[in-house]
């Protein structure tokens, strides 16, 4: 069975506009978002599951009035349904264990990164900064989901300091991702700076 879940307590704990996107299927109002405009590094995972959903490096601005997104973590945490409702064809999301409403999916993001856009609604997501993210991940899964840190990218033999032993990446968890599949999403870092500065970080819904 999977540590994700939707249960009845989750769903009573969430706030009325929370309830009315994730459950039946609601849209907030663009520009309204309270993750809108978030910029800080970490993840954002379903407020009903836990299950992780998306990074901050793959959140970019769409200028669409919702929060949006390149590519999911773990494709397997997001289910892609087709939308015919209000006479238009559209690729609804939907989070695969807690069978949330997330919002929609668009062939126009950014060629350079997938060429996807993820039009999520902000009440469909619950932001984990990645301070706190080893913390929560200790708390709440088993012990598995503490992955290797991240490595360095190869240097050039002429580069300064070659050979030296890297340095522990600073930051919860040395720089590594507690979730499982949230490595893929720190996958532009060196393993010492945030994914904010890594390379790539970054009808509607």
């Amino acid at each position: 069975m999977s540590k994700y879940q939707k249960t009845p307590e989750a769903i009573a704990k969430l706030t009325p506009e929370q309830r009315r996107v994730t459950q039946e299927s609601g849209t907030e109002r663009a520009g309204t978002g309270a993750l809108l405009h978030n910029k800080e590094p970490g993840i954002y995972v379903d407020p009903v599951s836990g299950e992780p959903l998306f990074a901050s490096s793959d959140k970019y601005e769409s200028h669409s009035g919702w929060p949006s997104f390149t590519k999911p973590i773990e494709p397997a945490h997001v289910r892609e349904i087709r939308d015919s409702t209000h006479g238009v064809m559209r690729t609804e999301v939907r989070s695969a264990h807690g069978d949330s409403h997330l919002g929609h999916v668009f062939p126009d993001g950014p060629r350079d990164r997938g060429g996807l856009r993820y039009c999520i609604n902000s009440a469909s997501l619950r932001f984990v900064p990645r301070a706190a993210m080893e913390a929560e991940a200790t708390a709440t899964t088993s012990p598995r989901l503490k992955a290797p840190r991240i490595r360095p990218r190869p240097r050039s033999r002429d580069a300064p300091g070659f050979g030296a032993r890297p340095r522990r990446a600073s930051g919860a968890g040395g720089g590594a991702c507690v979730w499982p599949g949230c490595e893929r999403a720190w996958s532009g870092c060196d393993g010492r700076r945030p994914p904010a500065v890594c390379p790539g970080a970054g009808a509607e819904d």
